[in-house]
């Protein structure tokens, strides 16, 4: 379990340090603002999305090492997703981070994002590793609001 553990802080921590697709995007066709006001987290997501698919999708912000490493995978892993997909994903996500920390949850299908599975067992972080796919939300959805995780 101590090994499991490591890996996900290195993932995390690699994510933080150099987050994957860290850019504004030229001309997105969609695009929302995220606020975590309990961390301080907030970003921009940007997003290209053609015949309900995303071809590209970028971020921006400032925030804790959760908040970032949770928007650099995010990206990865939405990346070519249709929206219903991407609507499942979240739930999935969702449902794994707010799950109570010793219940069992199953990470099978979501990838390099399982490592957001220890957050569960820190309340505050919950909103730090969903702020991500709330703004992804809101800009699938053209939410003018800033998206936040309250």
């Amino acid at each position: 379990m101590d090994e499991l553990r490591d890996l996900y802080q290195a993932t995390i921590l690699d994510h933080n340090r150099k987050p994957r697709n860290f850019r504004a995007m030229d001309s997105p066709n969609r695009q929302a603002e995220g606020h975590n006001p309990v961390c301080g987290d907030q970003l921009v997501v940007f997003l290209e999305l053609a015949d309900g698919r995303v071809t590209d999708i970028t971020f921006q912000g400032t925030g804790c090492a959760i908040s970032v490493a949770s928007a650099s995978l995010m990206t990865d892993h939405t990346r070519g997703k249709t929206v219903d997909e991407i609507e499942a994903e979240f739930d999935r996500f969702h449902a794994m981070v707010t799950s109570p920390p010793n219940s069992p949850v199953d990470t099978s299908d979501l990838g390099k994002l399982a490592v957001f599975s220890g957050v569960r067992e820190f309340p505050v972080r919950i909103k730090c590793a969903s702020l991500a796919w709330h703004t992804l939300r809101a800009a699938i959805h053209q939410d003018e609001d800033v998206a936040r995780t309250e």
